[in-house]
């Protein structure tokens, strides 16, 4: 039995409004009366501008943001996260570096245990069994292409629109 709680986002800009804006209410309404969420900024390589781009919208919505990448011990910072919060960026990087920190297990257990997720581009990625229905290069190699397997179903957060004169920006 799991008391998961998962919130998959497609994308985080979206065309004409700034970073998370499009579901800033969303985020709200599930994240609820959460203080403080854990950010993981590793589909990234800078993390530290991604981590406080990612503090300022969140404390926009009400939430202070520790973002794993800056935690002495990432398993301890997991158990005591009230919430969890994995941005997008490179889906490869993403999961070769949560293989790297040897986060993967602790991440289900605590989702399972009811910790709510979110997750956006690569973050809902790695939502699903596997990362192999991402469109990002292969730019590193995870030790595998299994992923958290939080949903049972694969995940291609971004749909490429035919429509050449969207300003949809290619996500669904």
């Amino acid at each position: 039995m799991t008391n998961q709680r998962t919130l998959l986002i497609s994308n985080s800009t979206l065309y004409g409004s700034g970073y998370l804006d499009h579901v800033a209410s969303e985020i709200v309404d599930f994240l609820g009366s959460v203080s403080g969420v854990l950010f993981v900024p590793f589909a990234l390589y800078d993390r530290d501008a991604y981590a406080n781009n990612a503090s300022e919208r969140f404390q926009k919505m009400g939430y202070g943001l520790k973002s794993l990448h800056t935690v002495n011990d990432p398993q301890q910072a997991l158990k005591d996260a009230e919430a969890i919060f994995i941005g997008g960026g490179n889906t490869f990087r993403l999961l070769k570096a949560l293989y790297d920190a040897n986060v993967l297990q602790t991440i289900r257990e605590r989702v399972a245990e009811g910790m709510p997720y979110v997750g956006s581009s690569a973050g809902s990625n790695v939502a699903g069994p596997t990362i192999k229905t991402t469109k990002d290069m292969p730019i590193v190699q995870p030790p595998s292409f299994d992923a958290l397997g939080l949903v049972p179903f694969q995940i291609s957060p971004h749909f490429q629109d035919p429509d050449p004169n969207s300003t949809h920006m290619g996500e669904t």
